[in-house]
């Protein structure tokens, strides 16, 4: 690095701070840009194999070659960063462009579209410069001073390349924060959020049951989300590697996980385990449900009781950690867990009608549902504040180097090594190839998994 040069991390942090003043050609981005997965067209494959596509589109409403520079998100698990675009759209019938103005007595003539544009996949640069234009003068100034522009004087109408692939991914002198306890704070609001999820599925607290079934035939979420379906480009893969027309990378995996648990993936969801380890019944004749989910929890008809295990279940660690949490959710142990998960994310509002509940007191539908959306909200901006702001710089670092961070000291083990040291470790099929380091009392595994992508197309321009 130069005296006066700076990392892409440290770029992309100015742009996130003054990204008001910062304009990007959307085309050119576009024109340059290579995809990291398999392209995916909107419609689903009919038992033909015809593509039926949806009977409405959208159309921007700001065509334009400039939109605003976008939002920035380090990769849980990838040394990857993405820009994500929003821009205004509105939609109109496939067959004949009529505009859709409104839906279930919504307006929906000016919507949002979002699309993530990776900057860096998998600790390389995958998109090599930008053009942009910079509305403010201490914005250029300030990336001048870091030798990121060429240009002499300031000019708002000027648009400016700003090169990213001459740049280091990140600083030598990079320090990061210990992750000792975050694996299990993160653990406890994944299942908590997977609870909440399950009870909301297809529960709004500002729509009721027709006006979401409206949405769903207009391709919208009960947030009001564009959500086509979409279909791989290619279903035939070995025959699109012959053609050309994909390839295929290592992409290295990079997990936080505990030295009982190894990641979050094996946590399974909330209606699985509930399956699992309980049963509902109804009240009055004491019949059993069969295949038991968080939807039928809000029937005041039905109860939950434990299940009785067979000696051929073998309780694991996840097991141990979910339980508690499902059986004070489900009131039928007073462990105060919940409550306390609550509280650190001030969900007081769920904390409150969860115990007025377990106390005997007749909470309406309504007001559950409120409660469960706020808290679920909550909870889910706490865990990915852990992940940008503790994790994914370190995943990054980790997945841009290929070492741990020179604070961290660590012997590399294998799979075997790990399940010989820490007994508990389950690993998949990929996971037993991995490396893992024991820090603190996490365990950093990292392992790689063969990934395809649309290869891009270049196309000749006559002088």
């Amino acid at each position: 690095m130069t005296n006066n040069q700076i990392s892409l991390v440290e770029l992309i942090q100015i742009f996130a701070q003054y990204r008001n003043h910062i304009i990007i050609n959307i085309k050119h981005l576009q024109e340059h840009y290579q995809r990291i997965g398999i392209k995916r067209i909107r419609g689903v494959i009919n038992e033909n194999g015809e593509l039926l596509q949806p009977w409405l589109i959208t159309e921007y409403m700001d065509d334009t070659d400039y939109v605003g520079i976008g939002d920035f998100q380090f990769n849980r698990n990838t040394a990857t960063i993405n820009m994500l675009i929003k821009r205004r759209v509105k939609l109109a019938k496939f067959e004949d462009q009529t505009p859709t103005i409104e839906v279930a007595g919504l307006l929906v003539n000016d919507l949002n579209t979002f699309n993530n544009y990776t900057i860096v996949s998998d600790g390389k640069i995958n998109v090599n410069s930008l053009q942009v234009k910079i509305s403010s003068k201490k914005v250029f100034d300030l990336l001048k001073e870091k030798g990121i522009l060429d240009a002499e004087e300031f000019d708002f109408r000027a648009e400016h390349r700003i090169q990213l692939d001459n740049l280091p991914l990140v600083a030598a002198n990079s320090s990061y924060s210990s992750i000792d306890g975050l694996f299990n704070e993160l653990a406890e609001i994944k299942v908590l959020t997977s609870i909440i999820g399950a009870h909301l599925k297809k529960e709004s607290d500002v729509f009721i049951e027709t006006q979401l079934d409206e949405f769903k035939k207009h391709y919208l979420s009960k947030n009001i989300y564009i959500n086509f379906p979409t279909t791989n480009e290619y279903t035939d893969i070995n025959q699109a590697l012959v053609d050309g027309t994909i390839d295929s990378k290592l992409s290295y995996k990079i997990d936080i996980g505990s030295q009982d648990i190894l990641n979050l993936s094996k946590f399974p969801s909330a209606n699985k385990f509930l399956n699992r380890m309980y049963r509902l019944y109804d009240k009055e004749t004491g019949e059993i449900i069969m295949k038991p989910s968080f939807e039928m929890v809000f029937h005041e008809n039905l109860a939950v009781r434990h299940r009785l295990l067979s000696s051929r279940i073998k309780i694991t660690k996840v097991d141990e950690l979910m339980k508690p949490i499902f059986d004070n959710f489900l009131g039928l142990e007073q462990n105060g867990i919940v409550g306390g998960i609550l509280k650190k994310v001030a969900a007081d509002s769920l904390a409150q009608l969860l115990q007025d509940k377990q106390n005997g007191k007749q909470i309406g539908k309504e007001e559950m549902v409120a409660a469960l959306t706020v808290a679920n909200n909550k909870l889910e901006e706490y865990a990915e504040n852990i992940y940008q702001d503790k994790i994914s710089p370190l995943v990054f670092y980790i997945g841009s180097t290929g070492l741990l961070p020179d604070e961290i000291e660590a012997k590399a083990m294998t799979a075997d090594e790990a399940a010989a040291k820490y007994p508990n470790l389950q690993f998949s099929k990929d996971e037993q190839e991995g490396t893992f380091f024991a820090v603190g009392d996490s365990i950093i595994g990292i392992y790689a998994k063969t990934e395809y992508y649309s290869k891009l197309i270049s196309v000749g321009i006559n002088n």
